[in-house]
């Protein structure tokens, strides 16, 4: 056996039970051939041999849902996050700065502001941009993309007071009796569908820059959720984006993408065939191979904990008769469901409320009724709210759950503010699903927090929002367990187990070295642990410590 790589002298966290610790990984060809004791593998002839000097090593994290083409995007807008702007007089000074150097009618575009975490604690509100962009249009996207706030001149573009409110969304009415500018759920359509769709030079740009930023916090593989357009985008030939960035090696982490379900349609086909609801030629979950395939489809059910827009059963904490929506009728959501499950999608359905989470639970057992079919291995896109009997439920059938522990510190506040503190077990359950023998991957929904993954393996241990606060507790997972969830969870997930989240012989050569042994460190340390490498197909795509 010759190896075209041979990393030795490591302390290499496998995520294989069978040996969960190792010292040495041969890779030939982009695969792991071989996985040893430190210096086992000495004695085989290797093109090169690296010393890793005892440093840990991990397979690569896989971020199980991620909006990978729109965290890029946001990159080169004006930045109004949480890090940047405590106020909203200071996103209405960062609006002005944009808007005196863009030319006339130009848009200007904010991203990632969250009201919550504001001194004024409310979003802003048209007649505070148009005092500084009267000209331009402006549209300032929310971290959770469930909002988006507009000024008069976008307003006017859109139409947004002669048209019809798309179903599933609102128009915010200011104390005036006129749209104060805040858009809501599908009520985005009427703004984003005047800038998309995107040119695919552009999203190739997007592309890059996410990749870039990822293989950086060590992630070799991710999870699209939604290519094709969603919340009032429009993205028809963003699979073309994908394919070019990957083609010229801007491309440059494993993606699986979610097709959203606006996408899918029906087609002719022979009558001994089921009715097709699929992309053209009948594509549907499992098309592509190790660095783009189709996963998922992705529908939306419902909206946000944090913006109180998801579907609960009961009242948000203070506001007596408002429990959420959903962003279509129940019963198109049901049929969507069948249409797609019974066309060999694999479902992923976003559902944080504890009613949408229920409600996407009775559609998959209908739709498994009528269609029995083995590992199908439907998801539910964040999980946010769920009861305990539904947890039960989603084991008996073999659903997945897809929270983001990486909420947890960054708009943790907002969601218990939001559910007050006698549901607060429910929220985002980690530990639950595990002791029921349910498979946990682990994601961050980026852009709308910081996605970096040693972040959210600090959330799935310590259950600390950013104001010390404790959030769920009992959900805490061990630093071993939170590892899996970013390796072999995700892996799972998406039916990849056998390719990916572990380093073992057969496996793609994907890991991350590190600086530090995380199951070694105290907890409130894990979120201080650097990358120091990260491995793509068994090249270092991203080498801070000149590993070569």
């Amino acid at each position: 056996m010759r190896f075209d790589l041979v990393l030795d002298n490591a302390d290499i966290l496998t995520m294989d039970p069978s040996r969960p610790r190792a010292g040495s990984v041969g890779i030939i060809g982009g695969q792991i051939a071989a996985v040893g004791e430190r210096g086992e593998l000495s004695g085989y002839e290797a093109a090169t041999t690296l010393d890793l000097d005892g440093r840990f090593v991990t397979p690569g994290f896989n971020d199980a849902h991620n909006h990978m083409q729109a965290y890029g995007a946001s990159l080169n807008e004006v930045a109004i996050d949480p890090t940047s702007v405590s106020s909203v007089e200071e996103i209405v000074a960062a609006v002005a700065d944009a808007a005196a150097s863009a030319p006339d009618g130009t848009w200007v575009i904010g991203a990632g502001y969250d009201h919550n975490k504001l001194a004024e604690g409310r979003h802003p509100n048209r007649h505070e941009l148009d005092r500084v962009s009267p000209d331009n249009p402006v549209v300032l996207n929310h971290t959770s993309g469930h909002f988006a706030t507009v000024n008069t001149s976008a307003m006017r573009l859109a139409r947004v007071s002669e048209v019809e409110v798309p179903t599933g969304g609102v128009v915010d009415m200011g104390k005036d009796g006129t749209p104060s500018g805040l858009l809501e759920e599908q009520a985005q359509q009427l703004v984003r569908g005047l800038l998309h769709p995107r040119a695919i030079a552009d999203m190739v740009l997007n592309l890059g820059a996410a990749s870039d930023q990822y293989l950086r916090e060590g992630v070799t593989s991710c999870q699209e959720a939604g290519v094709g357009g969603i919340l009032g985008t429009a993205e028809p030939l963003e699979l073309a984006a994908y394919q070019q960035a990957h083609r010229t090696g801007r491309l440059r982490v494993r993606v699986t993408l979610m097709a959203s379900v606006d996408a899918l349609h029906g087609g002719d086909h022979h009558e001994d065939d089921d009715e097709p609801f699929a992309l053209d030629l009948g594509l549907h979950t499992g098309f592509g191979d190790d660095w783009l395939r189709f996963g998922p489809t992705k529908i939306f059910a419902d909206g946000s904990l944090m913006g109180r827009t998801a579907a609960m059963f009961d009242d948000y904490e203070g506001e007596p008769g408002n429990n959420g929506y959903f962003q279509m009728p129940e019963d198109r959501l049901h049929g969507l469901i069948l249409a797609a499950h019974r066309s060999g999608w694999q479902v992923a359905t976003h559902a944080i409320g504890d009613r949408a989470v229920s409600s996407v639970l009775d559609a998959y057992a209908e739709a498994l009724r009528q269609y029995p079919r083995e590992d199908h291995r439907h998801r539910i896109e964040h999980c946010g709210m769920c009861r305990a009997d539904d947890v039960a439920r989603m084991a008996a059938m073999g659903v997945i759950p897809v929270p983001q522990a990486r909420f947890i510190s960054e708009i943790g506040d907002g969601m218990l503010d939001a559910i007050g503190p006698t549901r607060a077990g429910d929220c985002y359950r980690e530990r639950s699903f595990l002791d029921a023998g349910i498979t946990v991957p682990a994601s961050s929904d980026r852009p709308v927090v910081n996605g970096a993954p040693l972040l959210g393996i600090h959330d799935l241990v310590n259950q600390k929002t950013m104001t010390d606060r404790p959030f769920n507790p009992d959900e805490a997972l061990t630093v071993e367990e939170a590892v899996y969830a970013y390796t072999m969870g995700s892996a799972r997930a998406s039916f990849d187990e056998t390719r990916k989240g572990s380093l073992e012989a057969g496996k793609l050569a994907d890991l991350v070295v590190l600086d530090r042994d995380l199951t070694a460190v105290d907890p409130d340390g894990i979120a201080e642990t650097g990358v120091l490498a990260t491995m793509v197909g068994g090249r270092f795509e991203y080498d801070g410590i000149g590993l070569g």
